[in-house]
């Protein structure tokens, strides 16, 4: 399969945030923000893949910011490395103030995601190929990850 270059991998989404996604307080429930990162970081996958694809690991979410009732929550995804039928998604989370335009990094997260054909088995993905400084960067941070997931999952299965 031919390389995709890093860049036609990225997908942006945005939503204003309801009270539906906030606590008594209007603080944006961290789990709502999760759930929005999950689905901009599928569209990637599945786009990528041409194939269902499945959320297997959420990495580490750090909240670095409040998001509050009414802000733009902007949520930038690119796919930055691929195994064989794996993919791992990176998404950088905004807030932006409407009324002011001040905009935040609230927080970023990594995902991976699994290639499935029609019977629910893992399918081949085509290669991702960072092109700038900083796509080597997201790359190698992707193959770390992609690589730390599976010793997890090895010493698991050893138990």
């Amino acid at each position: 399969m031919k390389a995709v270059p890093i860049t036609k991998t990225k997908h942006e989404s945005s939503r204003q945030m309801m009270p539906a996604d906030a606590n008594p307080m209007l603080n944006v429930y961290g789990g709502s923000i999760m759930k929005y990162i999950d689905e901009v970081a599928a569209v990637v996958a599945i786009r990528h893949a041409r194939a269902k694809s499945v959320t297997a690991s959420i990495e580490r979410m750090d909240f670095l910011e409040p998001v509050l009732v009414g802000d733009l929550l902007l949520l930038k995804a690119a796919l930055i490395y691929t195994g064989t039928t794996s993919m791992v998604v990176g998404v950088r989370v905004e807030a932006e103030n409407l009324s002011t335009g001040k905009r935040v990094k609230t927080g970023s997260c990594y995902l991976t995601f699994v290639a499935l054909d029609d019977r629910g088995r893992p399918h081949a993905v085509p290669p991702v190929e960072p092109a700038t400084p900083e796509e080597k960067k997201w790359f190698e941070r992707g193959r770390k990850l992609y690589e730390l997931r599976k010793a997890i999952l090895a010493a698991e299965k050893a138990r």
